[in-house]
């Protein structure tokens, strides 16, 4: 961090290379500075502009994974993408980064804290088919393409006779195999250039994140944004989370955290994640967990209501599991997953002129083949909080998402999750 002349505080912000990251670091930054007083925004990768305040520099970090087309699972997959960023971090090189969460190892890393967690993104996964198909109507034996054990699992569980296609690469990269368009310059993010007319591609469709999607302003590439019951998306996809040294003592950049820091994305993702670390699953690992808030006069992201349905739909519950399994072709006939089975908890009524806030959480596990499938359903009461992140009220429920994330791992684990899948190699030891 500098002081520059006018009294401007300028901090440094590591980020990827990829053309998703820089966007997202990007918008991470202009919102830090509108909300630190910083003057105009940066543009990716140049220096914000303006005087007083708090502004940011954008620093690229080449990480291991940006460059190496090794399938996912077998990079090792917890930490693949951030490993590098966090050592930026620690070697004073950065003053803070941005992380897509879902990549974030759930274990800490002493010396570094999560500082802010913006509002979340659509979490959901989005097929992009040619001809505009949707996933029930891709042809038998149809190629679909993905880099994620989770999307190939919950694929095969939903369609059996689908062939799924180990897929790396950047967003552009991945599309151009549907679309038939090549990519300029192998493994970078420069723009796609298209193909002859007559190109189809090697692959019928891929699966992205919607999130991803929209922030590169490539959401018209979707031809069907999976619902909730076809595909449960990663722990913490769709959020980001900037990441600090611990105790990085700038004014300015507490007031632009505290303004940026959303409440309901960070206490989803603090059980999502919790779920993940009592499993022992790293990031590769085929668990899908979705957790969000009801109740207490707020629902999380009503704007993305009109997406369809799942994202926006709560289940009402206190403490209530629901537990079951999927058998191969019958997944795609069995109906929906389990959801939670009582109106109101034991602290509320229907006619509560107040709801309590109730965090939900619903997760599954999917072994490789499709095959099985092991999920769950909780939800707890919250206690009200105020006084933003770290105060005593949003630490008890933070301390309440963590307790929550940690039972539905041991529901599932009670139920066989580590008996349909290797979770992890060094998953933690059962009590």
């Amino acid at each position: 961090m500098t002081t520059t002349g006018t009294g401007s505080q300028r901090l440094r912000l590591g980020t990827r290379g990829s053309r998703l990251a820089l966007t997202q670091s990007g918008q991470v930054a202009e919102a830090l500075m509108a909300a630190g007083g910083g003057g105009a925004a940066a543009a990716a990768g140049k220096a914000s502009e303006g005087s007083g305040g708090l502004g940011i520099d954008l620093v690229t970090v080449r990480t291991d994974g940006d460059g190496d087309r090794t399938p996912l699972r077998q990079l090792g997959g917890v930490g693949v993408f951030a490993a590098r960023l966090r050592h930026a971090l620690l070697d004073g090189e950065v003053d803070l980064v941005v992380h897509s969460f879902k990549d974030l190892p759930t274990q800490p890393v002493e010396g570094l804290e999560v500082i802010c967690v913006p509002a979340r993104e659509d979490p959901r996964d989005a097929l992009c088919a040619r001809d505009g198909l949707t996933l029930a109507d891709l042809p038998e034996g149809a190629r679909v393409g993905t880099g994620s054990p989770r999307r190939a699992a919950q694929l095969l569980a939903a369609r059996p006779d689908l062939e799924v296609v180990d897929l790396r690469g950047n967003v552009p990269t991945r599309l151009a195999r549907v679309r038939g368009l090549e990519v300029v310059g192998v493994g970078t993010d420069e723009p796609v250039a298209p193909s002859r007319a007559d190109a189809a591609g090697d692959l019928d469709a891929v699966v992205l994140a919607l999130s991803g999607l929209r922030r590169l302003g490539l959401e018209h590439c979707a031809s069907e944004v999976l619902d909730l019951e076809t595909m449960l998306p990663a722990p913490a996809q769709g959020a980001l989370a900037v990441e600090t040294r611990t105790g990085e003592d700038s004014a300015e950049l507490a007031r632009a955290v505290a303004a940026l820091d959303d409440e309901p994305t960070r206490l989803a993702v603090t059980a999502e994640r919790a779920l993940m670390a009592r499993l022992g699953a790293g990031c590769a690992a085929p668990v899908g967990a979705w957790a969000h808030l009801r109740g207490g006069g707020q629902e999380q992201r009503e704007e993305h209501a009109e997406h369809g349905t799942g994202w926006n739909e709560g289940f009402r519950g206190d403490d209530t599991a629901v537990t079951g399994g999927r058998q191969g072709a019958g997944a795609a006939n069995g109906g929906p997953r389990p959801v939670g089975v009582s109106e109101v908890g034991p602290h509320g009524s229907a006619a509560s002129c107040r709801s309590p806030r109730v965090l939900v959480l619903r997760a599954v596990v999917t072994s490789l083949d499709g095959g099985q499938e092991v999920g769950c359903e909780l939800s707890t009461e919250l206690p009200e909080t105020s006084g933003g992140p770290g105060t005593p009220g949003d630490t008890a429920a933070v301390r309440a998402a963590e307790a929550l994330g940690a039972r539905a791992a041991e529901v599932l684990l009670d139920d066989g999750a580590d008996q349909i899948v290797d979770l992890h190699a060094n998953k933690p030891r059962r009590d």
